[in-house]
């Protein structure tokens, strides 16, 4: 029952994420650093604020003990990008993070990050599942906590201060200090509240926090900073009159920013305001990797600066895999999840939103303004994106009609291709472009449309929405 999606396994507590099950994975990524010979270096674990995350990290650990593997658990709930740094910074072959990232509190999962400090990739993870088929069940035991403390086979860790300071001296902070700016964060009851407050107090900036409690049931919400969630964030920045708001999910890898006005920044738009400074006002040179769900403005500053903007499938592990092979300055995804060439491989909401404070110290500009030149230099586009859940037998269906005889709507617009990289993506000569893709970390079908006017992506939408069958999106 141990399936690896996008973002790593993700299950619903008490269903498919037990011990035995969170025991047998972590037997079979023993077995799978023997064969490697891999064994020997040991293995980091961190885990967030979910539900048994602490204790799934500890009967994680438990086995890797009795399979004399020294495994460094991260001994305080924290970021996923801190397993990625210390992972890609200690040279560890494998590392573990116990979270179901922004799903639903109900569920909990594990991600695995392999040499490097990145996920996991599709080849990686079916050796996995296959380690996992060929395990018996009964023969996985786990060491006592204790004795494998005493033995040295479990040794706690904390290095957060190491993992700040890498960020700390990779941003402007005498900008930022110069500037004295107000920012409102949100941490949507998850784990980067510490970390971003201990780099925005030392760049001086006046900090608010909301959400910062532990609630493992998230307020009741998705740990997903989008523009539901953040409603309370908007208010708290025009309240507080702040320069900006940031929130991140559950594990602190995604981003999500209310602008000065109070308005969301889609996660598009982050992406776009980021490679933009990065190139104008940084002077950087590079191209930029977007997975194939996300806006396509992004080429159009590309092209402004004489770089290429590349397409990859869903995953981040596609975009830092291409960010590595073209010498990418940033990639990332409509998610929220982006990361910048010389930081970690994996996305980083923590390392995001400090950069995002330097860009508005070091170019004096609010972030409205930043984005107003944008759009004035390069052209505006205008997206449209739709979630629905289904049953299994929908899916099927939607599978067989738009994969497999890959069957396409009557559209009103003229078409230049259709690419089944990762669900299936009409690209329209105008510019525009419709995706109908399943998401690989819930049961939802995702419709997204970009359009030069926002009418026609709704249009486009509707007519998909019609043309599979679908009832009101999520």
């Amino acid at each position: 029952m141990i399936k690896f999606g996008t973002g790593g396994w993700r299950a619903i507590i008490g269903d498919d994420f037990t011990k035995a099950n969170i025991q047998l994975l972590a037997k079979a990524l023993c077995s799978k650093m023997k064969a490697e010979g891999q064994a020997d270096k040991g293995i980091v674990i961190g885990y967030d604020r979910r539900f048994l995350a602490k204790e799934a990290m500890q009967w994680a650990g438990e086995v890797f003990a009795e399979e004399g593997v020294k495994a460094y658990l991260i001994n305080k709930s924290s970021p996923t990008p801190l397993i990625m740094f210390y992972v890609m910074k200690h040279g560890f072959p494998y590392g573990m993070m116990v979270t179901a990232s922004h799903n639903p509190a109900i569920y909990n999962g594990i991600k695995v990050f392999t040499a490097g400090g990145r996920d996991a990739d599709e080849s990686q993870t079916k050796d996995i599942e296959e380690y996992i088929r060929s395990t018996d069940g009964a023969s996985v035991k786990g060491m006592e906590y204790e004795k494998a403390l005493s033995l040295g086979l479990i040794e706690e860790i904390y290095p957060l201060n190491e993992y700040l300071d890498n960020i700390i001296s990779a941003v402007n902070m005498d900008a930022i200090r110069k500037k004295g700016l107000r920012v409102v964060l949100d941490p949507l009851y998850g784990v980067s509240e510490t970390s971003l407050a201990t780099i925005l107090h030392t760049a001086r900036c006046e900090l608010t926090v909301i959400h910062d409690r532990h609630d493992t049931l998230f307020g009741g919400k998705l740990p997903a900073p989008n523009a539901v969630t953040l409603r309370p964030l908007q208010n708290a920045v025009i309240d507080y009159k702040g320069d900006i708001g940031i929130a991140t999910d559950g594990d602190a890898d995604r981003i999500g920013v209310i602008d000065d006005t109070g308005r969301f920044l889609h996660p598009n738009d982050i992406l776009v305001l980021l490679y933009y400074y990065l190139v104008k006002y940084k002077g950087w040179e590079g191209p930029v990797v977007r997975n194939i769900a996300t806006t396509h403005m992004l080429d159009k500053v590309a092209d402004k600066f004489g770089q290429k903007c590349y397409e990859v499938p869903v995953g981040f592990k596609h975009i830092s895999a291409k960010m590595n092979a073209v010498g990418a300055i940033i990639g990332g995804e409509s998610s929220g999840g982006l990361t910048v060439r010389g930081h970690i491989n994996g996305k980083d909401g923590i390392y995001a939103a400090a950069l995002l404070v330097e860009m508005i110290a070091a170019t004096g500009k609010k972030l409205s303004e930043i984005y107003k030149e944008i759009e004035e230099e390069c052209g505006s586009i205008f997206m449209e994106e739709r979630d629905y859940k289904f049953n299994q037998e929908k899916k099927d269906k939607m599978h067989k009609t738009l994969m497999e005889e890959k069957k396409i709507p009557e559209l009103p617009f003229e078409i230049e291709k259709v690419s089944y990289l990762d669900g299936s993506k009409v690209y329209f000569k105008n510019g525009g472009w419709v995706i109908g893709r399943f998401s690989g970390t819930e049961p939802l079908i995702r419709i997204f449309c970009e359009m030069p006017d926002i009418e026609m992506a709704k249009q486009v939408c509707d007519i998909y929405e019609e043309f599979l069958g679908l009832g009101k999106y999520a």
